[in-house]
Formats: C-alpha cells, structure tokens, sequence
C-alpha cells in the first residue's frame, strides 16, 4: 500500500502520568472502582495533554482513564467535558467504550471507561486492517442514522472551517505573507476561499459524526470489532464526513490517496461531487492554516500532523478542481 506522503507522522503528543493526578482525585477513583490501582499504563496516542492510562487494579479488574487540567491546556477540561456527555449518551449497540462515571476536583476534569482489550491499526496502513476500518465506517453510518444522540449540528463548526478566509483576511492585512503556503493554494486563495464558504450546507445531514477519526481514535480487538474513542468533537453531518474527514490521515500514514477511496465508498453513494468538494477545501484550508499557528500549549506535535495532513487534502483538492 502506497500513502501520497513520504513520511508517516505518527498521533503523539505528550502525556501526563496517572502519578500527576492529584492524590485526592486518584483515591476518588480507588473508591469508585473498589479496589487499589496497582498499574497504570499510560497511551501514547492523540494529542491531549492529559491523562490516558489503562489501569489496573489489585483484583486484575480493569478501566481506562482520562484526565487533564487548565494547567495543562485551558481548552482541554472543557474538551472532556463534552466528551462525557456525548459518551455517556450514546446507546449501547455503537462501537465505543462504555463511560462509567466522570469526576471534577482541583481543576481537573476525569473520566472513567471500560477498557478495551484492542490495539490501534498498524502504522504505516496494512491493507487488510484498512479494509476493516472502513467498513466498520460504513456500519458506523448506517447504525447513526437517524442521530440518537443529540449534538450540535456541523454547521456549529463553521467558524472552525474558515481557513482559506482566514489566510485571504490576514494577507490583504499585512499579517500573513503566504510564506511557504503551497504556490497553488497562493494563487488560488480567493477561489478556495469562495469555495470553501458553502462546506457547511453541502455537510448537512442527520447522522451522528464523531468528526475525528483517524488511526489513533480507533481500536482493533482480536474479536474482530473496530470501536472508536474520543468523541467531543461528535455532530450532526452528512454520512459521508466522517470518511471525508479521516481520509487524509489515513494517506499520510502510508494508506492510498482519498480519491482512491471515497467515491467508490458506500457512505458516499449519492453525495453531491460539488458539496464534497466544497468539504475537502474547508479540511484543507483547516489543516493548513492551524498548521501556521504556534502550537497550542502542552500540544507541541499537533502542528506538524495538521500540515501533513493538509498537504494531502490540498492535493486531493487539485485533483477534484481540476484547476492549474
């Protein structure tokens, strides 16, 4: 399998440590799960500054563990936040790991799940786990749709997916001089902006997107599940986003270029060629644009992954333009 980039840019921020979490809030924890956490494994995937350790207890029980603090990033507990209450709605039949309980104290945001005995797809893409994943997005879909949750509608993304408009702002400002922007995307900043501003119409839909999957936010299990973590990004979208969304990455990381993937998708039966279009000019210009930003803090690898990301969108857009 052969990826459009030559370097496979791994999900990896930097973790805090079970340890880090204040004392009183790890006996909470005790307390709750009735038992002593005897081992905590911390995850190295994502971007979180926080807490992601699978724990185990002294009686071999198990559970997985997220925690964050505004010391950390002032974004982050209002990010788990809104990952408790996604997780803790969603009905039991999707593919994601059961919220037990959430805690707040000492400035710290901490949710409780089952763990999941699974491991992340392997990196670079192996073709037959590739062609699992997408067909665990494609159920995924189907079994979100009609939305069972209720979550903001993509549209609420808007300010998000305002890249190009952003850069075409700040250029005519005299804040951004376009340096090291692709000489495509230079030329053509007034047109992807334009067609960039209708990606919210052409996202509209009723499925429930989680709207962040990429390789990192998946787990393959030996049963042969696919279950998808990290929801607080979930929203109302058409049912192709979340492939749209994901493509990207999953070129990056040594998989086969979104054109070779979407249109033959089932999640894109019907889809509107000019409303995808207008999506993947909103991903680029998202990607790329954050990418010129300096790093969030404690999210000091999340800049270099957008920019890959977005060199692929923005190749995947060319194509689709058909523009010089």
């Amino acid at each position: 399998m052969s990826g459009s980039g030559d370097v496979v840019v791994e999900a990896a921020g930097v973790r805090a440590a079970w340890g880090d979490v204040p004392e009183g809030l790890r006996r909470e924890v005790e307390t709750y799960l009735g038992g002593t956490v005897v081992e905590a494994r911390t995850q190295r995937g994502g971007f979180s500054p926080g807490v992601a350790a699978r724990l185990r207890l002294a009686d071999g029980r198990r559970a997985f563990v997220k925690a964050v603090s505004a010391a950390a990033n002032p974004d982050s507990p209002g990010i788990h936040r809104t990952e408790a209450k996604v997780a803790a709605a969603l009905p039991p039949q999707v593919p994601a790991p059961r919220l037990h309980t959430s805690f707040e104290s000492d400035g710290w945001v901490l949710l409780l799940f089952d763990d999941v005995e699974g491991r992340p797809p392997a990196q670079p893409w192996a073709p037959a786990e590739l062609t699992r994943v997408l067909a665990a997005v494609a159920d995924l879909a189907t079994l979100l749709t009609p939305s069972p949750v209720a979550a903001p509608p993509v549209a609420a993304k808007a300010e998000m997916f305002s890249g190009w408009r952003t850069l075409a702002a700040e250029h005519a400002a005299g804040t951004d001089d376009l340096t090291s922007l692709d000489p495509w995307a230079v030329r053509r900043l007034a047109e992807l902006a334009a067609l960039e501003s209708g990606w919210a119409d052409a996202a509209r839909g009723d499925t429930l997107a989680h709207a962040d999957l990429r390789a990192d936010n998946l787990l393959l299990t030996a049963d042969g599940r696919v279950m998808v973590v990290d929801w607080p990004w979930a929203c109302v979208a058409a049912p192709w986003f979340d492939l749209l969304l994901m493509l990207p990455s999953v070129a990056m990381q040594g998989g086969p270029h979104p054109a070779e993937i979407f249109d033959r998708h089932p999640v894109a039966a019907g889809a509107d060629p000019a409303g995808v279009t207008a999506v993947v000019a909103a991903v680029a210009g998202f990607m790329l644009g954050h990418a010129r930003r300096p790093a969030p803090p404690g999210l000091p690898t999340l800049r270099a992954f957008q920019y890959a990301q977005g060199v692929v969108a923005l190749d995947w857009l060319r194509t689709r333009t058909g523009l010089s």
